[in-house]
């Protein structure tokens, strides 16, 4: 089994701001992966914010994604939970995902 943490409180927070049928969702997919299992949820790779950095998808009006580090030092750190209404990349976004995977970074260096 994998450990489970946020990158910051940041992340914490965001995740929470999302509906709670939301995070149990995203939560049960997580669980899963914890235990080396697939998710029930798309996802997708995101090798353009780095190596092993995973979008878990809900789509709907609006869509919601929750983006983490799958298995990295034996944890599973979510970098950024949003919900977003337009279609496409949501670049402010995987702006904030790819500051937040530098800041794991270098925070393990």
């Amino acid at each position: 089994m994998f450990k489970f943490a946020f990158i910051n409180d940041a992340a914490e927070r965001e995740y929470k701001k999302l509906p709670t049928k939301i995070q149990d969702e995203f939560g049960r997919d997580l669980r899963k992966i914890q235990y080396g299992q697939d998710p029930i949820q798309p996802f997708q790779f995101l090798e353009s914010i780095g190596s092993g950095v995973i979008e878990l998808k809900i789509n709907g009006s609006p869509a919601h994604r929750c983006i983490y580090v799958a298995k990295y030092m034996n944890t599973i750190v979510v970098l950024h939970s949003f919900s977003k209404t337009t279609n496409g990349v949501d670049k402010p976004a995987m702006k904030v995902a790819k500051n937040r995977l530098k800041e794991l970074l270098s925070q393990l260096k």
